[in-house]
């Protein structure tokens, strides 16, 4: 069965003054079902507040862009206060309740990827609501609520009804929110335009990986993610994720040309990429990325906690481990152009800066 593996963009799903909630379509974007992947996107104004909420699926967070604020509740029942800005990474496993909260004038973007499994609906998140007008207890009757927080009714009428929006809303100018703690960041986030450089190679580009032993509860979530920039013009090596995983990429900024190639030797994908763009690289497939003169960035999950890639060309490539009658007969060459080729790339590794 084939699928169209085009760059899609958000779609907006809800949103007021408070900011909004957008989220890709596995009807758009049919590899969303197919690799059981939700993704969408939380932007908030200055003084919104994503309310408390609770997911059916276990997600990586990624700040795109601005500062502000997380909570996260864990099952154990210990809320985390944690300040978030550009380039934090939070691992979010099943049964976290969080809320979000951006005090700034600027926009707090938050770029939502994760696992739908386990979800009501394949490719798409299911959010729960603990407040607001379509919260949970909207739907418990006021004798069942008031017995579950023992207060009176009426009390429980204006707890649940007082509440009139739904998801996101703005609260009042000078409202004190909680203060995050520092010590609270431990093991929950990790910012990946800071942390050390998993791959630095001048003039193509860098790489941070996100795993279990620099983010543990990605174990818990279990995905994989690595924020990757290249650099102007520079090429990214010809590569597959070799161990069955998924590959959903989210370009954060610039732009590029991206080529696909699947079953039978076929391109599947060539297109330009660009800043908001989610495509999906099906399992064991072959891609390529080439940024445009002003770079690419891209915040990548991988259907893995801890990725392995094999790359088709560069040092590290196949084609360096085989033996060279074996590239010989493989390519019906003779034993020059084998030379030639292998003599090739023999520094280079997963980024190929431009040529002069």
């Amino acid at each position: 069965m084939e699928f169209d593996l085009s760059p899609k963009l958000a779609n907006k799903i809800y949103g007021g003054n408070g900011g909004s909630y957008s989220a890709w379509s596995p009807s758009e974007l049919a590899m969303l079902r197919q690799g059981n992947i939700g993704a969408s996107k939380l932007a908030l104004n200055k003084n919104g507040l994503a309310l408390p909420h609770y997911s059916d699926s276990a997600k990586v967070a990624y700040v795109l862009q601005g500062s502000g604020t997380a909570g996260i509740v864990l099952p154990e029942a210990e809320e985390k206060v944690i300040a978030i800005k550009k380039g934090d990474a939070i691992a979010l496993p099943f049964g976290v309740v969080t809320w979000w909260f951006n005090k700034d004038d600027t926009e707090l973007v938050v770029l939502f990827l994760g696992d739908t499994s386990k979800g009501h609906k394949s490719g798409e998140f299911t959010n729960f609501y603990l407040t607001g007008s379509n919260g949970i207890f909207t739907g418990f009757s006021s004798e069942f609520v008031s017995r579950a927080w023992d207060l009176e009714e009426e009390k429980v009428k204006v707890l649940v009804g007082s509440q009139t929006n739904n998801g996101i809303v703005q609260v009042k100018e000078g409202f004190s929110m909680p203060e995050p703690k520092k010590e609270h960041r431990d093991g929950m986030a990790l910012n990946c335009e800071e942390a050390p450089l998993d791959v630095d190679i001048k003039n193509g580009g860098r790489v941070v990986v996100l795993n279990t032993k620099n983010l543990p509860l990605v174990g818990e979530v279990g995905l994989g993610a690595d924020l990757v920039r290249l650099d102007g013009s520079a090429m990214c090596s010809p590569g597959f994720s070799c161990d069955s995983a998924y590959q959903v990429t989210y370009i954060v900024r610039g732009s590029g040309r991206v080529q696909v190639v699947g079953v039978d030797g076929r391109r599947v994908l060539e297109t330009t990429l660009k800043a908001g763009n989610l495509f999906i690289v099906p399992r064991f497939f072959v891609v390529s990325k080439i940024a445009n003169p002003e770079g690419m960035e891209w915040f990548s999950i991988i259907s893995t906690p801890n990725p392995i890639f094999t790359h088709l060309a560069g040092r590290t490539s196949v084609w360096k481990a085989l033996s060279p009658q074996v590239l010989e007969a493989s390519f019906n060459v003779a034993p020059e152009a084998e030379k030639h080729f292998r003599s090739k790339r023999t520094s280079s590794e997963i980024f190929f800066a431009p040529s002069n």
